[in-house]
């Protein structure tokens, strides 16, 4: 029993300490290793050649995005409305923005706000638009712990999640913002 107290007693002590800095700045540090490459890289294949790549993604962009639209066209994105172009750009800006602002602690509810948003719309576009199912959408309560959407996913909702509600902790720009109703600044 007093081994279990003086354990109790140091966890308590520790999570007082250190959960308002050190869970949000784990979180934001495990986000950039395992996902801010992956969406960058993601990102980089939608932009267009040449100086203004960023406003003219490439066919591929839109067939990630918008694949039935694409197919109904004949993978001609000049027959897809300006509405289509601005939904892939926003995408592309996205993907680079919102893990960049996660990595320096700017805006960084915002941004995983913005991030729960992307992978929403990310997962129901594969879904629905790229026909991911079976064992790559997988299932909770499930042996598999590998699957695309409900698995991966969902640790990265979590993520996200952490960012939102916690902040981006004391090593984020995010300190030197004025709190303004708790969007940027963090606890």
């Amino acid at each position: 029993m007093f081994l279990i107290r003086m354990f109790n007693q140091f966890l308590e002590a520790v999570d007082v300490r250190s959960s308002a800095w050190l869970v949000p700045t784990l979180a934001r540090l495990v986000f950039a290793g395992v996902l801010l490459v992956y969406f960058w890289r993601s990102a980089a294949v939608k932009l267009g050649d040449g100086l203004f790549g960023f406003i003219n993604p490439t066919p591929g962009a839109y067939v990630q995005i918008f694949p039935k639209a694409m197919e109904a066209v004949g993978y001609d994105q000049s027959q897809l409305s300006i509405l289509h172009t601005l939904v892939v750009i926003a995408g592309t800006w996205g993907e680079l923005l919102l893990p960049l602002l996660i990595i320096v602690g700017f805006l960084t509810r915002l941004a995983a706000l913005g991030m729960i948003a992307f992978v929403v719309v990310q997962s129901i576009v594969d879904i629905y638009g790229h026909g991911v199912g079976g064992k790559d959408l997988g299932a909770w309560f499930d042996s598999a712990s590998g699957s695309l959407i409900l698995d991966q996913r969902s640790f990265w909702m979590f993520l996200f999640l952490i960012i939102l509600l916690k902040g981006a902790g004391p090593i984020s720009l995010d300190r030197f913002l004025p709190a303004i109703g708790g969007v940027g600044r963090s606890n």
